[in-house]
């Protein structure tokens, strides 16, 4: 594991949830949202993460590390935003201006309370990562003034 492979990890990271937060608020904003540019109401989005590079798993790397061989630290990668495919919710409001003949209005798939959680988890991670980053530099900072 070279020096700076943990900032590299980290950063991925960070830029990972950074991406679910964004998509989280897209949702969040979106949660009323009854005819979007297509017609259609608002379907909830979900990031898909996976691990860039090798496609080792941790185990696999975590043995080679311990058997003191190097192994390419990779970190993750966002695979894509995917529209979660859940039925959307129907209302009765005759007075809604999107109602149909019957008087439902047909709802976004978006539950606050899941996005909040998801919301509150990314914010973690995001903070997990920067904590690994800060201690990366500090265990920089004290190898070079080791060197001194």
């Amino acid at each position: 594991m070279g020096l700076f492979d943990a900032l590299d990890v980290s950063g991925s990271g960070l830029s990972a949830e950074r991406l679910r937060m964004d998509v989280t608020s897209e949702n969040l904003a979106n949660a009323q949202t009854t005819k979007g540019a297509d017609g259609q109401p608002y379907r909830r989005k979900q990031v898909v993460l996976a691990e860039a590079g090798s496609g080792a798993t941790f185990g696999t790397v975590l043995r080679s590390a311990m058997a003191g061989s190097s192994s390419v630290v990779h970190g993750v990668q966002v695979a894509g935003i995917t529209e979660d495919q859940t039925p959307l919710k129907r209302i009765y409001d005759p007075g809604h201006p999107d109602a149909d003949a019957d008087g439902y209005v047909t709802m976004p798939n978006v539950n606050t309370v899941t996005e909040m959680t998801d919301l509150i988890s990314a914010s973690r991670a995001y903070e997990a990562d920067i904590t690994a980053m800060q201690t990366a530099k500090t265990m920089f900072t004290k190898t070079l003034d080791i060197l001194r």
